[in-house]
């Protein structure tokens, strides 16, 4: 019973927290306005990803900061930094374990030493690229989440066309020091809730 209260108060305050710090993994939330996903999907995907995010809070307190959680479409999207292999793969079942998940997409790296330098090239990557997704009137910047590990840069959202995505990918490859990029980039047509 109190950890059932526990987890309602936890639900109810973590809005007001995360509006400020939204940044996390996988950047700023996509906007409810230019959101191309069904006002009812919109809110199947938030429960999902409050609930898993309350859990791996009262799984571990440090998860709150370290590990990132996005679900589009059913679609569960994992980031962050773990110190152990083995709390990856606690997280990923945890993942999959939410009521609605229908696919998990797991990110989480294990920690290394990380130097200022490389900090701050994932830094600038980062910004280069979400600066260039602004500018492109091609893309609406708002609907995609960018995070970047290591030279190594994701991104995840929702596409109106095959173009859109083609111009995203696109943009990606004009940035100087990104070494791979990873998409996890759905089209408006592929969202099964869309259709049903």
């Amino acid at each position: 019973m109190k950890k059932k209260f526990i987890i309602l108060i936890f639900l109810l305050f973590l809005p007001a927290c995360v509006g400020s710090s939204s940044g996390g993994v996988f950047g700023t939330g996509v906007s409810i306005a230019l959101d191309p996903r069904t006002l009812g999907t919109q809110i199947d995907d938030s429960i999902m990803q409050k609930n898993l995010i309350a859990r791996l809070a009262l799984t571990n307190k440090k998860y709150l900061v370290q590990i990132s959680a996005k679900v589009l479409d059913g679609r569960i999207f994992l980031g962050g930094k773990v110190d152990k292999p083995e709390e990856k793969l606690v997280i990923t079942k945890m993942a999959w374990e939410t009521k609605g998940a229908r696919s998990v997409k797991n990110n989480i790296m294990v920690k290394r030493k990380f130097s200022f330098k490389n900090t701050a090239i994932d830094i600038l990557i980062t910004s280069q690229l979400r600066t260039a997704l602004i500018l492109n009137k091609n893309v609406k910047a708002a609907n995609f989440n960018i995070d970047t590990i290591n030279k190594k840069t994701y991104i995840f959202g929702i596409a109106h066309s095959e173009d859109e995505k083609k111009e995203i990918i696109q943009e990606s490859k004009q940035i100087v020091d990104l070494k791979e990029l990873v998409t996890s980039i759905l089209l408006v047509s592929d969202l099964s809730r869309q259709r049903e």
